[in-house]
């Protein structure tokens, strides 16, 4: 549980550097040099101390990590942005980073998904694991997903570790986007779960699954529909009273 804590105290610690508003009113005390100083020293006593046995270069994997954060912080920017053009509620960009769970479970993705892509296995799943407790949105740090990334409302979200999501897309509540049932681990070799194209649309409860399973670009997928197989680019799928129903996107207003 030690361990535990220090990446969910790292995490913060991390997210503070991003976006200094949320210090509040403690503001004026925030500073730069000691705040990347604090992410560096933790990062590198976590991986140290990674209950894992591992031979990475945990030197090189901070160092690294420093290197990546204005990368990050563009990415995480553009969520912002992304979030509040796809919500009216929303009143300004920092009432978003404050209080919006969908940009801290996206920020402790990404910061999950960098080490992920680094071999770390442990540390990216306990800080996913942290925002899933603290937001409902359970994002794999295997998955992969791109630039203006927007979740709205949030609680219920899966996104599996072989996902892969292009960009500027939206979802909404409860979707699941995960893999088919397997008998055993030997069949869950390459990609289990779906891909999904850039400028979707996904409403609330949809379930896409299976490794094969392609959403294509620019489709809206309607809420409580079960799909496992592919859909052409600029679709429309929903349920009717009979059967789940395709139509091009050009006859109907997203």
């Amino acid at each position: 549980m030690i361990y535990k804590r220090r990446a969910q105290q790292w995490v913060e610690q991390v997210l503070d550097y991003l976006f200094p508003i949320r210090y509040g009113d403690k503001i004026e005390q925030w500073d730069t040099g000691t705040e990347i100083s604090l992410v560096e020293k933790n990062l590198l006593a976590l991986l140290d101390s990674n209950p894992q046995s591992s031979v990475q270069n945990n030197d090189a994997l901070v160092s690294g990590f420093i290197q990546f954060l204005p990368e990050l912080k563009q990415l995480l920017d553009r969520d912002v942005r992304a979030t509040y053009q796809g919500d009216p509620a929303a009143t300004s960009l920092e009432e978003i980073i404050i209080a919006y769970p969908s940009i801290q479970a996206l920020a402790c993705y990404r910061i999950a998904h960098h080490l992920w892509l680094q071999k770390v296995r442990l540390l990216p799943r306990v800080i996913t694991e942290y925002a899933h407790t603290e937001t409902g949105i359970d994002i794999h740090p295997g998955a992969t997903i791109g630039m203006d990334f927007c979740i709205d409302h949030g609680t219920g979200i899966v996104i599996g570790e072989t996902t892969i999501i292009g960009d500027r897309v939206k979802i909404y509540q409860g979707v699941t986007l995960g893999a088919l049932s397997v008998p055993n681990r030997q069949c869950c070799e390459g990609q289990r779960h779906p891909t999904i194209g850039s400028d979707v649309i996904i409403y609330a409860q949809a379930l896409i699954l299976g490794g094969g399973t392609h959403i294509g670009d620019g489709s809206i997928i309607g809420g409580n529909v079960w799909i496992t197989e592919s859909v052409p680019a600029e679709s429309k799928i929903y349920f009717d009273s009979n059967s789940t129903i395709i139509r091009p996107s050009q006859q109907l207003t997203k």
